[in-house]
């Protein structure tokens, strides 16, 4: 189990959102928060309410997109709480435009927020939680990462999502030696406030602050039927997972269905067709040096 009571942990996009509701409840359950926002205005608006609560935690600002903010980040919440023990890696921002439609700085922002910024900030901890033998890292990565054909016109998105998933699992495979786990929170359905706040996280190098929605075509009005929870409520469900080690955590168990559809009847599907091939052309013919491929083979 990951202890959470007398840790102290980090969250980034920590002032709004899921990163709001995970500073809060982790304060709640005893641990000291750096909470972490691209606005320190929201970042300072949590640690406060957290602080009056009776918590302890402190309010950093920090661009996931920018490597020197993050190691900048990192010191001064080692500075203000000891050993980072619990790392939130939540900062996130999102599209809804068609991929053809999108700039280059678009994409950029999408994949290097969403990714970069999730890979970096795990970089930038793991030293500390490998000096010390313990550790959590929990990513927000998307049910639309995990079931990147669920949304549709959610391309950058969704490849940055599922990148974090594939993260998680592999880093936790070198981790295990030290005692650190990784869970990937996958949200089916949360009232994030992204889609209202989204431009206004942008970062100069991708062209800077907006304004207005992230706009939602048509095509995505299939999903307005979906319950929308709470950050707040979610963020327990998410604490659960951290403290039992599990590697995922999901908040809509009805979405069941749709993993079945998108994974148990289609991979199972290709892998009947491999048998398929097999029985009607015979095996592929194995390489005799294994994955080294020899001049002349």
């Amino acid at each position: 189990m990951t202890a959470i009571r007398g840790k102290a942990a980090v969250v980034t996009g920590g002032g709004s959102g899921i990163g709001a509701g995970l500073a809060k409840e982790l304060a709640r359950q005893g641990a000291s928060v750096a909470v972490t926002d691209i606005l320190l205005a929201n970042a300072q608006k949590v640690a406060d309410q957290i602080n009056a609560s009776g918590g302890k935690a402190v309010a950093i600002q920090c661009d996931v997109c920018d490597r020197a903010s993050i190691n900048e980040m990192r010191d001064k919440a080692v500075a203000a709480f000891g050993a980072i023990q619990l790392l939130f890696a939540n900062a996130g921002a999102t599209s809804f435009d068609p991929l053809m439609e999108m700039s280059d700085e678009d994409v950029d922002w999408i994949l290097t927020v969403n990714l970069h910024g999730v890979m970096n900030t795990t970089r930038a901890f793991l030293p500390g939680m490998m000096e010390a033998g313990e550790g959590h890292v929990c990513a927000t990565a998307s049910m639309a990462g995990l079931l990147p054909g669920w949304i549709p016109v959610h391309v950058p998105y969704s490849a940055a999502k599922a990148g974090i998933i594939g993260m998680m699992m592999n880093v936790a495979l070198e981790l295990k030696p030290y005692n650190i786990h990784t869970t990937s929170y996958c949200p089916g359905g949360v009232a994030s406030g992204m889609k209202a706040n989204n431009a206004t996280y942008r970062p100069a190098m991708f062209g800077g602050p907006g304004e207005g929605e992230v706009h939602v075509g048509e095509v995505n009005h299939e999903q307005t039927s979906l319950a929308f929870f709470h950050p707040d409520s979610v963020a327990p469900m998410v604490l659960d997972a951290v403290l039992n080690n599990r590697a995922f955590v999901f908040d809509h168990p009805e979405q069941r269905d749709l993993f079945r559809e998108t994974y148990a009847s289609v991979v199972e599907e290709c892998y009947d067709a491999a048998e398929a091939w097999e029985r009607d052309h015979g095996r592929p013919e194995a390489n005799p040096h294994g994955a080294k491929l020899v001049s002349g083979d």
